[in-house]
C-alpha cells in the first residue's frame, strides 16, 4: 500500500507518530468510451461556452451562480482562505460508539504507528476497545475540514471521515405517518423467517456477480479474435491535446489541530476534559 500521509494523531499531552493509507480500493473493469463504428477512443475537452474556445486546466477558475449572479473565484481568491498546515489529526472527544450513526461513516483509512516504539498506538487501541469508545477527530483534506471516527478493527486504527450532520437527508416519507397495526401472530412469523435466514456474516462469500460475468465476457472476445490493437484504435496519449495539469484527486492527507478547548468554553455544553501526562 502506498502511504498518503505521515503525520501524528494527538489526545490531551499524547503524541502518536503515524502513516496514513487508503483502506479501500476499487476493482471494478475499467471501460472506455469508443466510437461505435471504428471503435476509436472518446475523449473530452473543456470548452468555453462564450468564445467557443478549448480551455487549459490552468486557466479555469471557479464560479458561485446564486439567483442569476455569477461570482468568479480565482486561484489567488481561494488561496487566501485559512487552512490549517499543522500535521496533526487531533481528538476532539470520545463517545460511545453505538451514537456514531453507520449512516454518517464515509471513506476508510488506515494508521499505521510510525515510531520506533507503537506503545502510544497500542495503548489508544486497547482503551478504545476496552471502553468502547469511539474518538471523534477533526483534521483538512484538500483544505476542507474533515470530521472523522476513529475506531478499532482487529489490530489496526482506523480513521473513517464522517458526513457533516447537514449533509444526511431526513427520511420523511408519507408512509412513514400512517397507522399500520401488525398483528402478535404477524410479527412471530415475521421474527421466525428471519430466524430460518440467521447465520455469521462472512464477506468472504460474496462476490460482484456483475464484474465477474464482464471480466468472462472480455476474455471470451479476446479469445474468439473480437478485439482491436490498441495502436489502432487508441490515439496516443502523448499526440492528443492535454486540457492542463492533471489533478491527483488524492492529495496527501494534512492534518489541523482543532481547538476543543476553545470550542467547549465557547459552546458552554460540554466539561473540559482533565489532561493527563503521557508516559
Amino acid at each position: 500500500m502506498r502511504t498518503i500521509w505521515k503525520g501524528a494523531l494527538t489526545f490531551g499531552l499524547v503524541n502518536v507518530p503515524v502513516k496514513v493509507y487508503s483502506a479501500t480500493e476499487d476493482h471494478d473493469v475499467p471501460l472506455h468510451q469508443v466510437h461505435e463504428k471504428d471503435g476509436g477512443r472518446i475523449r473530452y475537452q473543456r470548452t468555453c461556452e462564450v468564445c467557443g474556445e478549448t480551455v487549459a486546466y490552468a486557466d479555469i477558475d471557479r464560479a458561485y451562480v446564486d439567483e442569476g449572479t455569477t461570482v468568479v473565484l480565482t486561484k489567488e481568491d481561494l488561496d487566501s482562505l485559512p487552512a490549517e498546515k499543522s500535521r496533526e489529526i487531533d481528538v476532539v472527544e470520545f463517545v460511545p460508539s453505538e451514537q456514531v450513526d453507520p449512516l454518517t461513516l464515509d471513506k476508510p483509512y488506515y494508521l499505521e504507528p510510525d515510531s520506533k516504539s507503537p506503545k502510544a498506538y497500542v495503548l489508544l487501541r486497547k482503551t478504545l476497545e476496552q471502553t468502547d469508545r469511539t474518538a471523534i477527530v477533526r483534521f483538512t483534506l484538500r483544505q476542507k475540514t474533515r470530521l472523522a471516527a476513529l475506531r478499532v478493527r482487529g489490530k489496526v486504527l482506523v480513521l473513517q471521515t464522517l458526513l457533516w450532520a447537514d449533509e444526511v437527508r431526513e427520511a420523511d416519507f408519507p408512509a412513514l405517518h400512517e397507522d399500520v397495526r401488525i398483528s402478535k401472530k404477524e410479527l412471530e412469523m415475521s421474527a421466525s423467517l428471519v430466524e430460518s435466514y440467521s447465520t455469521d456474516f462472512d464477506p468472504e462469500e460474496f462476490v460482484d456477480e456483475y464484474q465477474k460475468e464482464l471480466r468472462t465476457l472480455i476474455d471470451a472476445k479476446i479469445e474468439a479474435g473480437d478485439s482491436f490493437d490498441v495502436s489502432e484504435t487508441f490515439a496516443d496519449e502523448d499526440a492528443v491535446p492535454k486540457g492542463g495539469e492533471v489533478i491527483d484527486l488524492m492529495e496527501a492527507l494534512r492534518a489541523s489541530v482543532a481547538r476543543s478547548k476553545e470550542k467547549k468554553s465557547t459552546e458552554g455544553t460540554k466539561k473540559p476534559a482533565t489532561k493527563k501526562s503521557a508516559s
